[in-house]
């Protein structure tokens, strides 16, 4: 009886132990299997995209005229774009909010990684996009359009408008033809502050996001080289269809 015992002591304890775990997992319901915290964390923001929505606040970007909703589209294109390893310049986000009229100064350039507004002044639209205001917007050559979207910029080089700065278009059928187009970031000076104050409004380019010449090339030194440019509309059709938006 005692050999019995010995022999098959051992196997009963470790068998029932295992009948008893089976038993509780069975019996577990099928949504507590999962980590508690699995939906959580999708829903929960990283401290990085947080700190850099709370710039909206910090930098005042709202009494500035920077519309909420083109931040906030803007930082999510950024993070894609990032993530994928676009950018090469990744300190650094412009954004052009063409919800304004070109009287105001709508184009804002952001240090992510200091948390600074470097620069906030006038661009232009297309000719053909609207006079004061920027409702049309196409990606075909000739058009006279702006385009909207997601941007890296490239290299920088001198042409018929000086210093200038490439626009490679990130967004099929929004701006994708920016490069073949000559969708490029230059001065003008029909986009100085003397002009609004003649009329109320800069004046148009081609198609190109045209700045003022006191601050062009600071501006274009700053952004060139992979950072991330957004032009911005409240447009309902690039909103709902946008991948990067």
């Amino acid at each position: 009886m005692g050999r019995f015992k010995s022999y098959f002591g051992p196997g009963i304890f470790v068998l029932t132990a295992l009948l008893i775990c089976m038993s509780f997992v069975i019996a577990m319901p099928a949504s507590s299997k999962k980590p508690v915290f699995a939906e959580a964390k999708k829903t929960m923001p990283s401290p990085a995209i947080e700190s850099r929505m709370a710039l909206y606040e910090k930098l005042n970007l709202d009494s500035l005229g920077l519309s909420k909703s083109a931040f906030e589209h803007a930082m999510n294109g950024y993070n894609q774009l990032d993530s994928k390893g676009r950018l090469r310049n990744d300190d650094i986000i412009s954004i052009l909010d063409f919800s304004l009229p070109s009287g105001k100064k709508r184009l804002f350039v952001i240090n992510l990684e200091t948390g600074e507004l470097l620069f906030n002044t006038y661009v232009s639209h297309g000719r053909n996009s609207g006079q004061a205001m920027a409702t049309v917007f196409s990606n075909q050559p000739n058009s006279y359009k702006s385009s909207l979207g997601f941007y890296v910029t490239e290299e920088t080089y001198n042409g018929k408008n000086g210093y200038s700065l490439r626009l490679n278009g990130e967004e099929s059928g929004f701006n994708s033809n920016a490069l073949a187009r000559g969708i490029v970031m230059h001065s003008a000076s029909y986009a100085d502050e003397s002009i609004v104050e003649r009329q109320g409004f800069i004046g148009r380019s081609q198609g190109c996001p045209a700045v003022p010449k006191n601050v062009h090339r600071q501006i274009i030194e700053t952004i060139k080289g992979g950072s991330c440019l957004f032009i911005y509309s409240d447009n309902n059709y690039y909103l709902s269809h946008s991948k990067l938006a």
